[in-house]
């Protein structure tokens, strides 16, 4: 059984993309690694040709669509042909896949087995294990060249979409990040950037994953200014590590969009520079901001955080209370939506599985397998995600209504208006009783 990480990440929405790996990536897993194969197999004997020059050995359009009942459900598959003419000892060969032999029906490992194809996918000897896995211990997986040849499809699928066209596309709130990760044949890390935004109706997917040079400000230009000229509109909210050389780059690209720190980074650089003593009781105050129900009531728990630790600790009450603004920003949209906007989580739980990969592996073999597999990684958990709470609120956001500790400012200026009717039809009420009892 794959073991959950233990780095922070949410365990239910790890568990909850593994599944998603399984339920919604079977097919696709499969058709691509059986297309690999074929191919494979057919440039391994292109030179053997009949009398009149023909290739012996070539593509032979599909089979019949077949059922392969998973752990995860019934997938349809229409598996490749080859027409294999070739003559061996008088016995005409015939092509027979191990990745999806003729007598395969069902396999109690697949939904075990494909989220590992998908984490160890990209390295030869891992793959073969994990197809060993799914097919028994007799099945010798995939050639080193088909996997290349499998990885090369995936990053040309990526460099297609990355260019694809953003114009209907309309992101109210995103959220970004700089995932690092090592590169086994190279001395520097990798630095990926990634971009996740929710549209109106409150759906999520992946924007943007983009190679950056160390997080910096221009990488995240090249990003943005790409973005932007594919048509993608500001979003509202921005939601990131303070970090990042991405909010200079922001404010250049997309002025208007509203800045919100990710309280968990937050939490984590401030308590780095207290004692561990302290750290207990101090997480506990910085929880008390961030969940206040006001943000006045925050703002007076940064104050009492600073009068606590400010004389001893200044560099720790410095983290907190420089760009407070930034901090308490989701005070100003739906309440609903402030466990969504307060930190990157969206992208710190679906990493986990990159994390968890590189681990094992200690990363891919190369920075173009290592963001081929971030994209196929990505774009597989898209599918699992859940919309944001209350979605019908993110259209009220894109229009421009006005939120004010999480509830629309109009309800708010009702409240105040009928408030003080309420205090004077009460008094009047105790003046007649006293009226009353006098006489």
């Amino acid at each position: 059984m794959m073991k959950i990480p233990k780095d922070g990440s949410d365990r239910e929405d790890f568990m909850m993309t593994l599944d998603g790996l399984a339920r919604e990536g079977a097919r696709r897993l499969i058709v691509a690694a059986l297309e690999a194969e074929v191919a494979a197999y057919v440039a391994r004997f292109r030179d053997e040709r009949d009398e009149y020059g023909h290739a012996l050995v070539v593509r032979n359009g599909t089979a019949e669509p077949r059922s392969v009942t998973v752990g995860s459900g019934t997938i349809t598959v229409e598996a490749p042909r080859v027409n294999d003419k070739r003559v061996v000892e008088g016995k005409r060969q015939k092509f027979t896949s191990e990745i999806l032999p003729p007598y395969l029906r069902r396999s109690k490992n697949v939904s075990d087995v494909l989220p590992l194809l998908y984490l160890r996918g990209l390295s030869t000897g891992d793959f073969q294990d994990a197809l060993r896995s799914l097919l028994g211990e007799t099945a010798s997986g995939l050639s080193s060249s088909a996997i290349t040849r499998l990885v090369s499809t995936w990053s040309d699928e990526r460099q297609a979409w990355q260019k694809r066209s953003l114009e209907g596309s309309d992101y109210v709130y995103i959220w970004v990040d700089g995932i690092h990760f090592n590169v086994r044949l190279e001395d520097e890390r990798i630095a990926t950037l990634v971009v996740i935004g929710a549209k109106v109706d409150g759906t999520k997917e992946v924007i943007a994953i983009e190679e950056g040079y160390r997080e910096s400000k221009e990488s995240w230009l090249f990003l943005l200014r790409n973005l932007r000229d594919r048509g993608m509109k500001a979003p509202v909210v921005a939601v990131g590590d303070g970090a990042l050389g991405f909010w200079p780059a922001l404010r250049e690209v997309f002025p208007s969009t509203r800045e919100q720190r990710c309280w968990v980074h937050k939490i984590v650089n401030v308590l780095d520079k207290l004692p561990k003593s302290l750290q207990s009781r101090a997480k506990a105050q910085l929880h008390e901001v961030v969940n206040a129900p006001t943000r006045k009531e925050a703002n007076a728990a940064i104050d009492a955080f600073q009068s606590t630790y400010g004389d001893k600790y200044p560099k720790a009450t410095k983290c907190l209370v420089d760009g407070r603004d930034e901090l308490l920003t989701f005070f100003d949209f739906p309440a609903a939506h402030w466990k969504h906007l307060r930190t990157t989580n969206p992208i710190e739980s679906t990493f986990a599985t990159v994390r968890l990969r590189t681990k094992v592996t200690k990363g891919p073999g190369s920075r173009n397998a290592g963001l081929a597999m971030v994209y196929k990684l990505l774009l597989a958990a898209e599918k699992t995600w859940r919309k944001l709470s209350s979605p019908e609120l993110v259209a009220l956001v894109r229009a421009g209504v006005r939120f004010a500790d999480g509830v629309r400012a109009e309800q708010n200026e009702r409240a105040a208006n009928i408030k003080p009717m309420i205090t004077k039809a009460r008094n009047k009420k105790r003046n007649d009783y006293a009226e009353k009892a006098a006489a």
